[in-house]
């Protein structure tokens, strides 16, 4: 059977692929920004470039409505492609497995078979991948050159120390215990995935019309990851891996024959056309409007933003003069990828007067910089209307905030 017939290759090379975009994505950066991040402290999501804040929360919700949708829009047409190619607990299963073959060990049933020294030296190779693991999820919230300088210098935040160690135990327990008893017995996806099989999705089976041609050798169920009889139907532990397939095609090749077990959209052969129904067009027109509206929202961004509001830690104070003082506190945010000049400006709003502002009107914020200034408004007494200016350097108008002044 020649290589290119068995789509093993092109799992791994599709595992390999996702695992290193999982491994390097948090090393890469735009502007000294990590392309994907979640600042905790400074309540910013850098997500490829753009820097979000918690104020437009509502973005990160469309962004997570988008994933969701889409992750379900995927179930529905490709079934559990993504529990036999890109999840990342196949993959962990996958290696576990393979470095214990290469010790010489066995993995049946989900046990290990072989000698003492083997199974010693594989469970360094588990704590190994559990601690690459837990840095790699620990990268996504603090740049991993800062992550190990810390964790060599035992500097790291408490609640950091806990994830991390939690971590690193589960995954490893994961790794030395649980593998593919996580897809059959605990991860609630296949049970969802059940409820999402459409008619025309795309399914691994060996269609009753081949049964005739199968010659009981056995080697699907003795390739299989997951132990399960494929012949046996359409069943919940079957992850689509698809290494039953290349199996039958290498056995039945030595007969001149093609394979028994394949691909398919529908059980039944409705085929890609099947998926032109409601349960698929609909999500998916539903996930580009929300493409759409996400688009629109991250190109349409201010490069600036303005939040401002009265003090609570200084009371408003009379002049002898008669003007009012009050003290305000603003948090300016420079969305821009560039360093910027700001300075804030007041007036009323229905006369469009200018208002007199003192102390901390003008700063210069680096990209992405989010920082609080200090001021107080003088005002005439009277009641009124306050909008507050956000101007940059050229004097441009970039973001506008209202307060109310009463007596």
């Amino acid at each position: 059977m020649k290589n290119k017939n068995r789509i093993g290759p092109w799992r791994r090379l599709i595992q390999w692929a996702t695992t290193l975009l999982l491994l390097l994505l948090p090393w890469f950066e735009v502007d000294g920004k990590s392309l994907l991040r979640i600042d905790i402290p400074g309540l910013n999501l850098y997500l490829f470039g753009q820097i979000l804040r918690i104020q437009e929360l509502f973005l990160v919700l469309l962004a997570t409505l988008v994933f969701v949708l889409g992750f379900l829009l995927v179930t529905v047409v490709l079934g559990r492609i993504w529990c036999g190619w890109l999840c990342p607990q196949t993959t962990l299963s996958d290696v576990a497995e393979w470095a214990a073959r290469r010790l010489d060990l066995t993995v049946k049933h989900n046990r290990l078979h072989g000698g003492l020294a083997g199974k010693i030296l594989l469970q360094g190779v588990y704590l190994f991948l559990a601690f690459l693991v837990a840095s790699n999820l620990l990268w996504y919230f603090i740049p991993p050159r800062l992550f190990y300088t810390r964790l060599v210098a035992l500097d790291l935040h408490y609640a950091t120390w806990i994830t991390f160690v939690l971590t690193w135990l589960l995954v490893y327990l994961d790794l030395a215990v649980v593998r593919r008893l996580m897809c059959s017995d605990f991860c609630p996806y296949g049970r969802i995935q059940t409820s999402l099989v459409d008619r025309a999705t795309l399914s691994l089976h060996l269609p009753d019309a081949e049964m005739e041609r199968c010659i009981e050798c056995g080697s699907c169920i003795r390739t299989c990851p997951m132990e399960i009889d494929i012949r046996q139907g359409y069943q919940v532990e079957c992850t689509n891996c698809g290494r039953c397939l290349d199996a039958c095609r290498g056995v039945m090749a030595k007969r001149n024959e093609p394979g028994l077990i394949r691909y398919t959209f529908g059980l039944h052969g409705e085929g890609a056309m099947g998926l032109l129904n409601p349960r698929v067009l609909l999500p998916a027109a539903a996930l580009l409007a929300l493409l759409v509206i996400l688009g629109i929202g991250l190109l349409d961004r201010p490069v600036a933003s303005l939040k401002v509001a009265v003090s609570h830690t200084a009371a408003a104070r009379q002049f002898a003069n008669g003007q009012i003082g009050t003290f305000f506190n603003a948090w300016v945010n420079n969305r821009s990828q560039e360093a910027e000049v700001y300075t804030l400006q007041a007036r009323n709003k229905d006369s469009g007067t200018p208002l007199v502002l003192k102390g901390q009107i003008k700063a210069e914020l680096a990209a992405g910089e989010n920082r609080r200034l200090d001021f107080v408004l003088l005002t005439p007494g009277n009641e009124m209307t306050v909008e507050f200016v956000l101007t940059d350097g050229e004097g441009l108008e970039l973001s506008v905030a209202e307060a109310y002044i009463g007596k």
